[in-house]
């Protein structure tokens, strides 16, 4: 299987995440985010008719398809997979969505009044150029939404544990805001969501489990196992206090 073949992971996994979210909580969503915690982000980062919203490493789309539904804003999608690119694409149909296939960074050229990051800002190891980059983005007054999977980064030992590891860059609360300021980012709300994400955690890996034949049919029992252990460790530091789940909105000055 392609490293980049997203289909058949959206396929195998969206029964188990249906299941584990509820039908009033699922947006297609690839994350402990639910619906109602996307809307209040939104919200927060005053997403509405005539904002122009850039969603940086979208994936398929699903919560930003949700807010460009239910808010009219103009919306761009920012992904380097190509394939998540074209399963967004597909069920975005007469939505005002456009997207793009693209590493981040650099940004794309423009100014936008909300940017959104979305459950990845942990992929980024170099996170102060990212955040320069989000500041330029941005209008006077521009907000930018994000969560932070908060805490010491890795040891050696818990990066032995952790598939994918190299996508795993926890940052401290107070390194982040100072990554903000120095950007020109000023916190203007936050929010703790580490027991409400523990929760959809630990209905994820039951969902899965329940699953599994069907999962493993499509992706392999590797990708299964793989997926099982990361959303096992994230339980577990989620319930240790090891690693908490922040939703943060900040404005430029």
């Amino acid at each position: 299987m392609k490293q980049d073949d997203r289909a058949p992971f959206d396929q195998a996994l969206r029964r188990a995440r249906e299941a584990a979210f509820g039908p009033d909580e699922y947006a297609e969503q690839e994350s402990f985010m639910r619906a109602g915690e996307i809307r209040t982000l939104a919200d927060q980062a005053g997403i509405a008719a005539g904002v122009s919203v850039l969603d940086l490493c979208c994936g398929v789309a699903g919560p930003g398809r949700l807010t460009t539904r239910e808010r009219g804003c103009g919306y761009l999608g920012i992904d380097q997979s190509a394939s998540a690119i074209d399963i967004a694409r597909d069920r975005a149909r007469d939505l005002a969505c456009r997207f793009v296939v693209a590493q981040v960074p650099p940004l794309p050229p423009g100014t936008f009044d909300v940017v959104l990051l979305l459950e990845t800002m942990l992929a980024f190891r170099d996170k102060a150029t990212l955040l320069r980059g989000i500041s330029e983005a941005l209008t006077a007054g521009g907000r930018f939404a994000f969560t932070l999977e908060e805490g010491q980064p890795l040891t050696g030992p818990e990066r032995d544990r952790m598939p994918d590891a190299d996508t795993v860059w926890l940052t401290p609360a107070a390194e982040m805001r100072t990554l903000l300021e120095r950007a020109g980012l000023g916190v203007r709300w936050q929010a703790d969501w580490s027991r409400a994400h523990r929760r959809v955690a630990e209905a994820l890996i039951d969902a899965f489990a329940a699953d599994a034949t069907a999962i493993t049919a499509r992706i392999g029992r590797r990708a299964l196992d793989e997926l099982l252990a990361s959303h096992r460790l994230w339980s577990e530091w989620l319930a240790t206090g090891r690693v908490r789940k922040i939703a943060f909105v900040t404005e430029k000055r």
